[in-house]
């Protein structure tokens, strides 16, 4: 009964050798990094992570892959391939609003325009002056 197990898997390993090397399809991205004028960031610091998806192939382990770059000075960034489905792209730099948003990608490659807006002014409950106390 022992014995049976390693000969049922290797008899599925030969029966299905295409599942066991067939990678998810792959994509390659491209950011473009600009302000809202058009004009390129450079160094921001691009967060890519492939989000969602599961490999039947690899029998439910979730692929995670993740990268860390920074734009060029023409404000580009082009993502090593990456899994395709469910994408998160987050941009990091100083002086502007830091984006983040899900895409869904499909394709064999795709380039992403993003533009940072500069930032807002803080808001305080505390900025009226408060009304002064009148004696009774």
């Amino acid at each position: 009964m022992i014995g049976l197990l390693p000969l049922l898997l290797l008899a599925f390993a030969l029966a299905f050798p295409a599942l066991a090397e067939e990678d998810p399809d792959m994509t390659t991205i491209t950011v473009d990094v600009m302000t809202l004028k058009d004009k390129p960031i450079a160094r921001a610091s691009v967060v890519v992570r492939f989000v969602e998806g599961r490999s039947i192939v690899k029998l439910g382990k979730k692929i995670m892959t993740s990268y860390q770059l920074r734009t060029s000075n023409q404000g580009k960034v082009v993502v090593p391939p990456i899994p395709q489905g469910k994408i998160l792209i987050q941009v990091i730099a100083k002086g502007y609003q830091t984006y983040g948003e899900y895409h869904e990608i499909y394709e064999g490659a795709r380039t992403i325009a993003v533009r940072l807006k500069p930032p807002q002014s803080q808001y305080s409950a505390h900025d009226e002056e408060p009304e002064p106390k009148r004696a009774p």
